[in-house]
């Protein structure tokens, strides 16, 4: 009964870790233009994703559409042409946002497009029951195995968000020095103007013997 509970209790807790890193998303394609989605992503997360076109006014066949993801420098992860479904995997190696787009292959079409996205990074990713049967590990054990890749990854996103606090203050401090200096600068060439502007005009009326 204890091994069961407890087995319970793992279970919620990997449940509420996984759903932090796994999203389902709906997406209203206009007729002209794209619809994207962006996800900031660390480096050496695994991302797995599957969409699937809906006709809004149930058109048969399903138009079909374009998907393309980049990643933050613009590197095509992801790219697939006359596309009713569809899924893309990759192992991120650039730290930053994620670019996931979607547009309709004609226009012309008729009807307005829905595309579902299951959206999984992470842990959620992950195939489990592939690492149970390698490993075979089963009930408490496969939950701990669970448990502890959500913990790695929650590590991993902290020292990730420290690395970009880091930066960000480090951009800001950059900033508010040269905002400081422009300023300084600016009150110097202020200043200097006055007092060359004074001697001039003190110069001109001692010429003209006004004063």
């Amino acid at each position: 009964m204890a091994t069961l509970l407890l087995q319970l209790i793992l279970s919620f807790m990997f449940i509420i870790l996984l759903a932090q890193n796994a999203d389902c998303i709906w997406l209203n394609l206009p007729k002209s233009g794209r619809k994207c989605v962006t996800e900031e992503i660390h480096n050496n997360v695994v991302v797995l994703a599957d969409y699937v076109v809906i006709s809004d006014v149930h058109i048969h066949p399903t138009p079909s559409i374009t998907t393309k993801v980049t990643s933050p420098y613009g590197n095509i992860l992801h790219h697939k042409e006359n596309a009713t479904h569809g899924q893309f995997a990759f192992t991120t190696n650039e730290a930053g946002q994620y670019l996931v787009c979607f547009w309709a292959d004609d226009p012309n079409q008729g009807g307005a497009l829905s595309v579902n996205i299951d959206w999984r990074t992470g842990i959620a990713a992950k195939d489990w029951e592939s690492v149970a049967r390698k490993e075979k590990i089963e009930g408490v054990e496969l939950e701990l195995r669970k448990l502890e890749a959500a913990v790695e990854a929650i590590h991993d996103n902290l020292l990730y968000l420290k690395a970009r606090e880091a930066e960000i203050r480090q951009v800001s401090e950059t900033t508010n020095s040269r905002v400081a200096l422009y300023s300084i600068l600016s009150l110097g060439i202020c200043i200097a103007a006055s007092v060359a502007q004074l001697w001039y005009l003190t110069r001109f009326f001692q010429k003209k013997k006004l004063i």
